[in-house]
């Protein structure tokens, strides 16, 4: 996890996270700002070892991040340490966006690479890509707020070991029952807690579309789910937010709960 805390934290990064299998990388969303750049360098994560990633829609505190990272994918083309590829899978409303904003605030020399080795690959509600030596199906959570896209990602079908996981996740906004085909009996749900639901009242996370820690876990024991990570937080309660927000998923959830620090490594498994 690169991030944790949602649009308006100071105290942590924005939600966004590097998923890693077999020696590849896929990053999801980067945050709002160039402290995307730190927390891959903190992390000692390799800008020339992954190809892909996914953008899951364009709030500021998703997509301004994504900025950075096409400027430094360029600058190592540029330099000609980076081989390959670089492509952002995501919806038509960010390929709309997207490659045209970066043209307009890069350099030409960085600018040159997008559209020609910095691809995007627009994908569509039900869409799958092998990603990562799996399955991803991209999914229209139906936001009422902006065009949002989560994802399912499973072994692919003959090519399981038997130990990778069913991994969903849902955004940064609550679930829908449109989606619950792809998301009932998931291994692990990538779900969006606002705010513990006593303080409901100070963070009103139901007038900005979203969930609290109680609501998430009602929701994983509803769908099966076996093991639930919660993400996109306030930022004020962070020396007690994993006890505080994995208690109260607890409270209607029997399965294992994660609330990760920025930074946080979490194995996932079905062992």
């Amino acid at each position: 996890m690169l991030g944790t805390g949602n649009a308006m934290v100071t105290n942590c990064y924005n939600t966004c996270f590097m998923m890693e299998h077999q020696g590849e990388y896929l990053l999801v969303d980067a945050g709002g700002g160039n402290q995307i750049l730190k927390k891959f360098k903190e992390m000692q994560l390799p800008f020339d070892r992954f190809h892909h990633m996914i953008v899951t829609h364009a709030h500021t505190d998703h997509i301004l991040g994504v900025i950075w990272v096409i400027r430094q994918m360029a600058t190592l083309m540029k330099k000609g340490t980076y081989e390959g590829d670089f492509t952002i899978h995501c919806h038509q409303g960010i390929t709309d966006l997207l490659p045209g904003l970066c043209k307009t605030l890069l350099a030409k020399g960085q600018a040159k690479y997008i559209e020609d080795r910095i691809l995007f690959d627009t994908v569509g509600d039900g869409d799958t890509r092998e990603l990562l030596g799996q399955k991803v199906t991209f999914f229209d959570i139906h936001s009422t707020k902006l065009l949002q896209y989560g994802f399912r990602m499973e072994p692919v079908e003959n090519l399981s070991d038997g130990r990778t996981p069913v991994l969903v996740c849902l955004g940064d906004e609550p679930y829908n029952a449109q989606n619950r085909s792809l998301v009932v009996g998931a291994d692990y749900l990538m779900c969006e807690a606002f705010c513990l639901y006593e303080h409901r009242e100070r963070y009103k996370p139901y007038e900005k579309h979203h969930s609290t820690a109680l609501d998430a876990g009602k929701l994983a024991e509803e769908l099966g789910i076996k093991n639930l990570i919660l993400y996109h937080t306030e930022d004020d309660h962070l020396d007690i937010r994993k006890e505080a927000y994995t208690r109260e998923a607890k409270e209607n959830f029997g399965g294992n709960v994660f609330v990760p620090d920025d930074m946080e490594v979490l194995i996932l498994s079905n062992d």
